[in-house]
């Protein structure tokens, strides 16, 4: 039992920390595009590397807390 008590808060850990990397990301966006001058390449790498993380949150999200209709 505490094995998987174990997992589950390592998990939740994981998601916490890709979730907190997803928001640091989205203000990282703004305030590039904040700026005069955006650096074009660098606003677009970061807006790929963003949305990659959410496709992981999602997957992680999918297999943890599978969506079962009953």
């Amino acid at each position: 039992m505490e094995e998987s008590n174990k997992i589950d808060m390592d998990f939740r850990a994981l998601l916490a920390s890709k979730r907190q990397e997803h928001r640091d990301l989205d203000r990282d966006i703004s305030d590039l595009t904040a700026e005069l001058q955006v650096d074009q390449l660098k606003l677009r790498r970061l807006k790929k590397k963003k949305l990659s993380l959410k496709d992981e949150i999602r997957a992680l999200e999918e297999r943890f807390f599978p969506d079962i209709i009953a």
